[in-house]
């Protein structure tokens, strides 16, 4: 490590609109009050979310640069330079922790490279959250990401996920678009087993919070509106 670079702090936040320190230590307050010097997806909810959890702290004082899908990556090594400058920064996801399923695990993987110290903070992953609350394989497990919008890609994918959680014993998670939950749950109910364990993760840590594991024959009889509710998909086929 440099020891002449500032520090780049991966800084969790909500997975919903509740009051922050329900759901985050205080370490992230500590940090946020320490850090002017921040990156991140979304300037105006990042600077909403900084408000929220230190109310003084001079909105004025912060410098904020924008990490998202237009950005080059030519831009990337500018992205550091006042960690390179000796101050500390932090890195801000939209929801839940920096670097997983987020654009962020490219200045991580940068900070690296420059050796500069990067430091994990605490706080709320869907995707981590989902998986303990499933009761499904919790040593062997694989993130996938969103699942295919064409239907016979879809239903591919779903199969291939299923036969790898049974050939491997590895519960196999994914995520959709919000407004097709339903549909994502009817595709499950039409492509797999009867025995195929799945869990949906909805709403997590928020007070609408939905987690239930069942096998799809029994999801075939719930009725359950996931439309626009965030969620986390697992699956597992013994």
């Amino acid at each position: 490590m440099n020891e002449t670079y500032g520090k780049l702090y991966l800084i969790p936040t909500r997975l919903g609109d509740n009051p922050p320190l329900e759901v985050l230590p205080l370490s992230i307050k500590k940090i946020i009050e320490l850090v002017d010097d921040y990156i991140v997806e979304n300037e105006k909810t990042a600077r909403r979310f900084i408000k929220r959890i230190s109310s003084h702290k001079q909105q004025s004082a912060l410098k904020l640069k924008v990490l998202n899908k237009y950005t080059e990556p030519s831009e990337l090594n500018q992205f550091l330079e006042a960690c390179k400058a000796g101050k500390p920064m932090g890195l801000l996801s939209e929801a839940g922790c920096p670097g997983i399923a987020d654009p962020g695990a490219e200045i991580v993987n940068l900070a690296h490279q420059h050796h500069i110290k990067v430091v994990p903070l605490v706080g709320p992953s869907s995707i981590v959250l989902a998986l303990m609350a499933s009761g499904m394989n919790g040593q062997s497990f694989a993130f996938n990401g969103y699942i295919p919008i064409d239907k016979n890609e879809r239903k591919a994918a779903l199969k291939r996920l299923e036969r790898l959680s049974f050939e491997q014993n590895q519960t196999q998670l994914f995520i959709e678009t919000p407004y097709r939950n339903d549909q994502i749950m009817e595709d499950i109910c039409k492509n797999l087993h009867d025995a195929t364990r799945v869990c949906v993760a909805c709403d997590i840590t928020l007070p609408t919070e939905y987690i239930v594991t069942q096998t799809v024959k029994e999801w075939k009889n719930t009725k359950v509106v996931l439309h626009k509710r965030p969620a986390i998909f697992v699956i597992h086929k013994d």
